[in-house]
């Protein structure tokens, strides 16, 4: 069968987004996503997010997203901000749309032109919101991890999905082979029974920071909402960035704004782009 889709993404996390508002989600989507993620064989991306109907009253839409193997995550803070744009130039003009997640209710607001500040929710360091095992109840600010061979000062935060945040000692953060070569092992620590997402930062000063992410499910991508959301909110808990000032994260696909609130609340703000639409052919 041919699937239109639309191409999108957010500081070059890109996804395959299908309009299912009227459908609903579709019984493939996984499936869907394994096969057309594959770059240089197909569609290629960091998966499928599917737009379907709205679960809780009030709502615009629901965000589904699917990862390049198949596996169904919680939130994409980049995704989400696509899902967004897409729904407001395909019926829905409105400067604020409300849209469910599996990680909950994001408010997005539009700030100007394919530019979308999110309301991430409120971050957790405890152990049981990430979830984590074996490392204590937290604020897991500082864990000993040992991962790849050696031990990391980590920080373990939940945005409504887990993350693993490493600082790193110098400017050369991690990417391509290297970060491959330990991504994984992060990724699939016995610490983490849902696997987690693990973000290598180093600090430039206390409002800009560059980072690279492994994300689980999808390997390196370009750029990760939720990651850099995490990310501030870890250097925040250690006293290195400040709270209620915007915290520019730098990635490879380009750049997100991120606030810590003074109740623990996050606000990304960060671009919104289509790449391209088509059809593509799916069993």
């Amino acid at each position: 069968m041919q699937l239109s889709f639309t191409k999108m993404h957010g500081a070059g996390n890109d996804y395959i987004y299908l309009d299912c508002r009227a459908s609903g989600l579709p019984q493939r989507v996984a499936e869907w996503s394994v096969q057309l993620s594959r770059r240089h064989f197909s569609v290629g991306a960091d998966g499928i997010i599917c737009i379907c109907p709205p679960a809780t009253p009030g709502a615009d839409a629901t965000m589904r997203m699917f990862n390049a193997d198949g596996s169904e995550g919680l939130m994409c803070g980049n995704g989400v901000r696509c899902v967004a744009e897409f729904l407001y130039t395909h019926g829905l003009p409105k400067d604020t749309l409300e849209i469910d997640t599996r990680a909950g209710r994001k408010t997005l607001r539009r700030l100007g032109e394919g530019l979308w500040q999110a309301d991430m929710g409120r971050f957790s360091a405890m152990a049981a919101d990430l979830p984590a095992v074996n490392v204590g109840e937290g604020p897991l600010v500082h864990v000993a991890l040992s991962a790849a061979g050696k031990t990391w000062d980590a920080a373990c935060v939940s945005m409504g999905n887990p993350h693993c945040v490493i600082q790193w000692p110098d400017e050369e953060v991690p990417t391509g082979n290297a970060l491959a070569a330990i991504g994984p092992a992060f990724e699939h620590h016995p610490v983490f029974p849902d696997r987690t997402n693990t973000e290598f930062v180093y600090v430039y000063s206390p409002d800009r920071v560059k980072m690279r992410v492994w994300e689980r499910g999808s390997g390196e991508t370009l750029a990760c909402g939720t990651g850099a959301c995490a990310t501030v909110a870890a250097l925040v808990l250690r006293g290195v960035c400040p709270r209620g000032t915007p915290v520019a994260v730098e990635l490879l696909g380009g750049t997100l704004q991120i606030t810590v609130l003074a109740d623990d609340r996050v606000r990304m703000a960060g671009p919104a782009e289509v790449a391209f639409t088509g059809t593509a052919e799916v069993e």
